[in-house]
């Protein structure tokens, strides 16, 4: 081999070395091989990227429509989805540290805020003819299931610091009382007048649900007379009930957002185990009082369905309740940084 042949195998080398290496280098930062020339399109991280964050918004999205259905649905509250979808933590750090990166968390939270006002308007006269109508228990048992579907997550984010005797007895004391509150609040109470005054303390009600999980504040208003015209009013864009009810809603939730944040942050496992006994509590005692009512002999025969008939489709319902659950948890492991805890300063 010449002297000339000799370098001029080196500098094929050489080049050759050089675009194996930065082969390699890009194959490592995408983990896509990508060969060069003109011809090749290169599908880095910048996609799916994308892709995650329309997932994550559509994502919200849809959890804002349920949580606007629980916010209206007697038996259950905002408050209860939020825990279970795990935006609670974070809504309420949000509104206890308005300063803190103020624009990012709002833009977090507008899918579920939008997705929140839809369940709102769209499911008001559903959830009011569904739970005026004969089917009211299958109905209840699809939400029950669902509920039940989430309880393992909850129960372990209930004990992350730690389970000891405090948190077993937050949690029989709460899921006792609020059960026993639920029953005794069935009898019928004097009916109210509506006025400005008693929507916005309304509002107040319903902004409860947001802030205490489990607190069913559909069920306080419905045993003064006050469900049914809220939802019509809803429905209809009454701006005279809806303007009180968001004035009252919002002065609830800013008042009292801090202290729940103390509190949760202060004594979280006796914090977190009441708000996994409201949510059992207040699940528990839609079953004798909106459920048991349903597979009496007068309305087993207005539904024209047997006992077993009827049983069968609550079991259904309940079935495919937690099948819903068990795929919303299966999203929150695929997107866990935008649907997990606080904000956590990286995103």
């Amino acid at each position: 081999m010449t002297k000339k042949q000799a370098g001029t195998a080196a500098d094929n080398k050489i080049e050759d070395f050089t675009v194996k290496d930065a082969t390699a280098d890009r194959k490592g930062a995408t983990g896509n091989t990508v060969v060069s020339g003109d011809t090749t399109n290169v599908t880095g991280t910048t996609g799916s990227s994308r892709a995650g964050k329309i997932g994550n918004w559509i994502l919200r999205l849809i959890k804002g429509v349920l949580i606007g259905i629980g916010a209206i649905m007697p038996g259950l509250s905002g408050g209860v989805l939020m825990v279970i979808f795990g935006v609670y933590d974070r809504l309420i750090y949000f509104l206890s540290h308005l300063r803190d990166k103020f624009f990012t968390q709002l833009a977090f939270f507008i899918p579920i805020g939008i997705g929140g006002v839809i369940g709102l308007v769209l499911f008001s006269v559903f959830v009011t003819e569904a739970f005026a109508s004969s089917y009211v228990a299958v109905f209840i048992c699809l939400f029950i299931g669902f509920v039940i579907g989430t309880l393992p997550s909850l129960w372990r984010t209930a004990g992350s610091r730690g389970r000891g005797a405090k948190g077993w007895i937050a949690f029989l004391i709460s899921a006792a009382l609020l059960f026993t509150f639920m029953m005794l609040g069935q009898a019928e109470l004097t009916q109210i007048e509506p006025s400005i005054i008693i929507w916005i303390i309304s509002g107040a009600f319903v902004g409860l649900g947001f802030v205490v999980p489990g607190l069913a504040t559909s069920n306080f208003l419905m045993y003064f007379g006050l469900y049914d015209r809220m939802a019509a009013g809803i429905q209809s864009f009454d701006f005279g009930i809806i303007i009180p009810l968001f004035i009252g809603l919002v002065a609830c939730v800013l008042l009292t957002a801090k202290l729940v944040n103390w509190l949760l942050n202060r004594y979280h496992q006796i914090m977190y185990h009441i708000i996994f006994g409201l949510v059992v509590g207040s699940s528990a005692a839609m079953v004798p009082s909106l459920i048991a009512p349903a597979f009496t002999t007068a309305a087993l025969t207005a539904l024209g369905l047997e006992f077993w008939q009827l049983l069968l489709m609550a079991i259904a319902a309940l079935l495919v309740g937690a099948v819903l659950s068990i795929f919303f948890s299966k999203l929150e492991n695929r997107y866990p940084a935008d649907t997990m805890g606080v904000l956590s300063g990286n995103k």
